[in-house]
């Protein structure tokens, strides 16, 4: 019995260390849901998605891909949606959940993406995280990449994936773990325009699996993603000034808590890829907010 005990004891931990310890708070049980069409609508390539139960379904194939975006402009909040991504061979093609105010301020927009890298056979999905501010994706690419292989096969079910967005703060959660905290260091480094949720599949062969190595191959078409369980919720662009941002821990001010930031300090020491700010071929001039 004492051999079986000392044996389980060693393999709790082992068995629980790809995991992250519990953040402790759970924002996304904040926040309502709502049916894709109260908060939404098609973009592009209506003929490319279809609902059913609240999940909308969405595929890229040779002729296009299909995108959709909110109803209203935002200037704050928190904004999920639950995502299952297709097995299989997906390089070249991106799945997206993101802020943007690109149609309002073409050639200098704002953005804050959740990209899924597709990927080759036998080889993990890379998360993406960035950051655009004024411009920097119209040319002028100044990205703000964080990567990450999350813990789980995000092919095996839906996930929830979501941004809070604050004008203090954006973090970057995945079933209510912080993955990902940019906070505001000045005005030139942070979007403060509001902007608009996106979600969208797309062909971009050019950069997306191991900086376009690989490519799109649509003998394996068509490529789906499946979102559900859609949350955007804070003060729209047409809210009174009094409204308050949302915050992503119990605090009202906003910021995380210490187990939060132990949750976020083991993901990015244990699943994190690649890191703009650790890169020593970037132009860090460009990005103060890595200085210190």
């Amino acid at each position: 019995m004492a051999i079986f005990l000392f044996l389980l004891i060693l393999l709790v931990p082992a068995t629980n260390a790809d995991w992250p310890p519990s953040p402790g708070y759970w924002p996304s049980s904040k926040f309502r849901s709502m049916s894709f069409y109260k908060g939404f609508k098609t973009l592009w390539g209506p003929q490319h998605q279809s609902l059913d139960q609240n999940a909308l379904t969405v595929w890229l194939d040779s002729t296009t891909g299909s995108g959709f975006k909110s109803v209203r402009p935002f200037r704050s909040g928190y904004f999920g949606a639950s995502i299952k991504l297709q097995t299989g061979y997906t390089a070249g093609v991106i799945t997206a959940f993101y802020l943007s105010n690109s149609e309002a301020h073409p050639g200098y927009h704002d953005e804050v993406d959740i990209e899924f890298l597709g990927t080759t056979f036998g080889k993990p999905y890379t998360l993406q995280t960035n950051v655009y501010i004024r411009g920097s994706g119209d040319g002028r690419i100044i990205g703000r990449e964080m990567k990450f292989h999350l813990w789980f096969d995000p092919t095996k079910n839906f996930h929830h994936y979501a941004i809070l967005w604050s004008p203090k703060e954006i973090i970057f959660l995945v079933d209510d773990v912080p993955i990902r905290r940019y906070a505001r260091k000045s005005v030139a480094t942070f979007p403060l325009r509001p902007m608009w949720v996106y979600g969208s599949i797309w062909d971009a062969s050019s950069w997306a699996t191991e900086d376009g190595k690989y490519k799109a191959d649509y003998r394996y078409q068509p490529f789906v993603a499946k979102y559900t369980n859609f949350k955007a919720s804070g003060c729209s662009a047409y809210s009174p000034a009094w409204c308050r941002p949302v915050s992503a821990s119990p605090f009202r001010s906003g910021g995380l808590t210490r187990q939060q930031y132990r949750t976020m300090r083991w993901v990015q020491t244990n699943h994190l890829v690649y890191d703009y700010c650790r890169d020593p071929k970037r132009d860090h001039s460009k990005t103060p907010e890595c200085w210190g």
